[in-house]
Formats: C-alpha cells, structure tokens, sequence
C-alpha cells in the first residue's frame, strides 16, 4: 500500500485531483468533481459525507482513512490500474427472453456425452433430442418460439444416439452429425423448415471403429469437414466427394475431448484424455507443437466437476464459459498484456444448463447492441440468452462490431488440400446481416471402381490377363450404376 498524503499537508489538492482523475476513470466524474470543489469542507466533514467518500475510494480501488487528530490519508493499492482497466465490455450483461420467445416441450437428450447438444446459425437452431430406435435432432427455424409438438418432423437417419452437430458455416441449410453408430452424416434442410422427417442424408461418412462423438467443418475452405471418434484417430473428409482425404492416427493415446480449427484453417488444436494439448498441421499429418512449457495464465473457476464449453468471440477478444450443469456462464477478455485475461462479469440462473448453442456473429442485432447470443438448454425447453453492451445511442457501434467472418468460403476444399490457405471472408454488419440464397448442396461421387480395377490389375501377372481379360468399358459402368445408390 502507497500514502498518497494526508489533509493537514499542503498536498490535499493533489489528493482531490488524482480522486477527481481516478473517478473520472471510473465513469464517475460528477463525484470526483464535487470531491475536487468540496476541498476545503473535507477536513472537518461529517459522518455522511466521510462514508460517502470511503466508498468512492472503494470503488476505485484505494481506502480513505480518518485518525483521531482530523487527518485524512488516502491509501492507493498498487494493482489500483489494473481495477480501472478500460474496457468497453466491462458492462457487458446477461439477460434471458420471456417466456414466449423460448422453445417449450423438448425432450432433450440424455446420452453420457460432453458436447453442447446445440447447434445455431442465422436461420436455424437444432437440438439433440431422446428417440427410441436411434438418434434424432430437431431444426427449428428461428421464429417458431413456443410449445413445440410431439410430433413435430425430426432428422432421424442415424440407427444409434446422435452425439455432435454442428452447422456448415458457409452453407445455413447443411448442417452435419456424428453419432454411435460410427457414422458422420450430413444433411440439407429445406429452406423453409422441416415439413417431413427426414430420414435419408446428402451423403454417409463411413470410416470410423467406434462412436463419433466430434465434428467440425473448416472455417475458410469449401466442403471440408472433420470428425473424430473414441477410435483416437481424426478424419478429414472432403464432402463434395464423400471421400476420406486425410486420416490422423497413431497421435492420440486416449480417447480425444475436443478439436478445433484456428482462424484460416491451417492448423488443429486438441485435447485428449492424457491430458495433453497438442497443435497438429493436418496436410503434413505432424505434430508441431505439444505440452507447452508454462500457461501464460492460470484463473482458477470453481470446485465444480461438470465440463466447460468454451465459445470465444475472435471480433471482440471475448471468450464465454458455460458449465455444463451449472447455471452461470462467465465471460472474460483476452489481451495482449499481462495478466492477458480479464474478468467481466457472470451470467446467473436458477437452472443448471444441459447444454448450449452459441449464435454468429452475424445472426445478431446489431440494432440493440448485441454482442452475443446463448440458447440455453433445459430439460425440456431452450432458452435464448442475449448479452448486450448498454449504449444509448441509436446508431451503429463501429467499436462493438468490426468487421465479422462471413458465409463466403476463401477456398475450394482442393485448393486446401493442395497446400493453400485462405483467411476468412469478412463483411460489414452496418447495414445488418442478409442472408443470400444458399446454392444447393451436391456430392460429386467418383468412380469407386477405378481404384479397385487399377489394384487388381497390378497384383495380376501377365498370365492372368491373358487367361481373364479385364472387364469391359459397358460391364464396369453397369455394375457401377447397380452398387451406386443415388444421391
């Protein structure tokens, strides 16, 4: 603790100058002016005023204290800049729609796994949900809010429970799951909704040993989607062609938590059961950097054992932790200085979240300052949160929204297969977000049969041509039209 000076020195003024300046820091200038003017009646205040000018000191981070001889001194805490940091996201708060603006009456699923549960794009929302005979999820468009029917059409090709979704971020009709059955499927919703159930997807990823329980597409390129299984082994799949392009084994020893993409899509990160982070360069199959020496940071949350799901804001240096089973989400910002993360604020309810969705960036108001958009999960219903950023003027905060990713892809998912990379595409939310028509989602199925001729062909010797010629052009393509279901 540092004495800044005392009311029986001359330098009371300076007292009153840096409690005027810190106040001001503070946004409460009206109270360090009155405390700057008031200089002379401080020093024989009354019991009031003295409590009063206490807690303004609490609040900016130093104590006024009063002795028995009528002195004052002000003691200022070293880590005093580090209270008043500036941050236009230091008011950032939490609220949850009415009641008439939720999603009433889902059964939302029960299966043993950490994912969110919850998938969100500008038109949609989708949940996992219980079903016998297999698994399910609903799509929803974003305004059918209310009590949802029982029998209401779901997505229901997967013949075990569905364990991850997760939406095409360049396409707002594709979205893909990953379930027990050891399969990823993707899917194409009608523009409007759902009218059907629908039962038959775009196109099966088969390549798995065991349950999928990850999947994520690539944040810049075209048709690239990956997942990763309890078999420990992550596959990268081009959907345009239905093909496994690149499979990652024998980096895992145990049974892989989560994996993401960073920003262009040239890089994964991973954590696994053995407690080890590790950032993988996919086109190279490599590790190139595993169990970093010291965190830069270390913020300790709660005694809780339930899983977080993190979602971090990339436009805003803003991440979100929502604890699954727990009824708060926390927010922190992320800088370039020490301590590099900082503590906004914390979201309370009374029911614990049993999963989440996070919406983009561009799916929301702009209009009323909204920085982020949460559908909580329930037992049986979803709840919207919307955090906000209190401004009161009307017009678009160009601090609150840079420019954000939009649904364009920088690359043809051969490009990226080929070695390039892309960074995103952004756009501008000034005028708010309208969505384009979305071009139909196609698989381009090559010819499986060539590979297969080719092999055998090489493991033929010249003596077997001779005696069993090869299959002519006609056969080859029958048998491919007969074994080729249509898409």
């Amino acid at each position: 603790m540092l004495v800044i000076g005392c009311e029986l020195c001359p330098s009371k003024k300076v007292i009153h100058a840096a409690l005027a300046k810190a106040a001001e820091g503070r946004g409460l200038c009206r109270r360090g002016e009155r405390a700057h003017r008031e200089s002379g009646s401080c020093q024989r205040s009354s019991g009031s005023g003295r409590g009063r000018r206490n807690q303004l000191g609490y609040e900016l981070g130093f104590v006024l204290f009063h002795s028995a001889f009528g002195d004052t001194c002000i003691f200022l805490s070293e880590d005093m800049r580090r209270v008043v940091r500036q941050s236009k996201f230091r008011h950032v708060f939490g609220q949850a729609v009415k009641n008439d603006q939720c999603y009433d009456d889902i059964r939302v699923s029960r299966v043993t796994w950490d994912s969110a549960f919850c998938a969100v794009n500008p038109k949609f929302v989708a949940l996992i949900i219980e079903a016998s005979g297999g698994g399910a999820f609903l799509v929803l468009p974003l305004h059918k809010t209310g009590r949802i029917d029982k029998s209401y059409p779901t997505v229901c090709g997967h013949t075990g429970p569905v364990l991850d979704i997760d939406w095409c971020p360049h396409n707002d009709q594709v979205i893909a799951s990953g379930s027990e059955d050891c399969t990823v499927m993707v899917w194409q919703i009608p523009e409007n909704g759902l009218v059907t159930s629908m039962s038959e997807p775009v196109v099966i990823l088969e390549g798995h040993s065991k349950r999928v329980g990850i999947i994520t597409w690539h944040p810049t390129a075209r048709n690239i989607l990956l997942s990763a299984g309890c078999d420990n082994q992550i596959i990268i799949w081009n959907v345009g062609t239905g093909e496994a392009m690149i499979n990652l084994e024998d980096m895992h020893p145990d049974v892989i938590y989560n994996v993401c993409w960073n920003r262009n899509g040239s890089l994964i990160c991973t954590s696994c059961k053995d407690k080890s982070i590790r950032v993988i360069d996919p086109r190279k199959q490599e590790i190139v950097g595993q169990n970093l020496e010291e965190p830069m940071t270390v913020n300790e949350m709660d005694t809780s054992n339930g899983v977080l799901l993190p979602f971090y804001d990339p436009d805003t240096n803003v991440v979100y932790l929502c604890g699954k089973g727990d009824s708060s989400i926390r927010y922190f910002e992320i800088t370039d200085e020490a301590p590099y993360v900082h503590f906004l604020n914390t979201f309370a309810s009374k029911e614990p979240q049993r999963g989440m969705g996070y919406m983009p960036k561009r799916g929301l108001d702009v209009n009323k300052c909204e920085i982020a958009r949460f559908y909580k999960l329930h037992e049986r219903k979803c709840e919207p949160i919307v955090m906000t950023v209190p401004r009161k003027s009307d017009l678009f905060q160009d601090d609150l929204y840079p420019d954000t990713a939009g649904p364009d892809p920088a690359l043809e998912a051969e490009e990226w297969f080929d070695g390039k990379n892309g960074d995103p595409i952004l756009i501008s939310l000034k005028n708010g977000y309208v969505p384009g028509k979305n071009r139909e989602f196609k698989v381009v199925k090559k010819n499986m049969l060539d590979n297969k001729v080719t092999k055998n062909s090489e493991k033929s010797s010249s003596s077997n041509k001779s005696s069993h010629p090869a299959p002519s052009i006609v056969s080859v393509c029958f048998h491919q039209c007969v074994q080729l279901k249509p898409v």
